[in-house]
């Protein structure tokens, strides 16, 4: 047979019951809290901007990689610009600029 005696005094135990409300009352303050839509809203936004966030640093990395290797293939070790493969690019550039702005004259006109 177990043994149910309580060896405390009333104020122990009204002590007792005093702090587990205590605790209590905490606990649902930070349900209450957590549940609230706007912390829910908060919380997700934080997500989102944090996937955004990855996503253009990926982006950014992925871009720099790019500029990096179009920029090794228009300059040299030193940094100086490589005139064999710069003139070609820029008579292309400026080929494609004409006509387009041929283009945009024929449709006007």
């Amino acid at each position: 047979m177990a043994d149910t005696s309580d060896t405390r005094t009333p104020a122990q135990i009204e002590a007792a019951i005093r702090r587990r409300r205590e605790v209590l009352a905490e606990t649902l303050d930070e349900i209450g809290v957590r549940v609230h839509p706007k912390t829910i809203v908060g919380d997700a936004k934080a997500k989102v901007v944090a996937n955004v966030d990855h996503t253009v640093g990926r982006a950014y990395v992925q871009v720099n990689r790019v500029v990096s290797e179009l920029r090794g293939q228009f300059v040299d070790e030193e940094g100086a610009p490589r005139p064999e493969r710069v003139v070609p690019a820029a008579l292309v550039v400026v080929g494609v600029v004409g006509l387009l702005a041929l283009a945009s004259r024929r449709r006007r006109g």
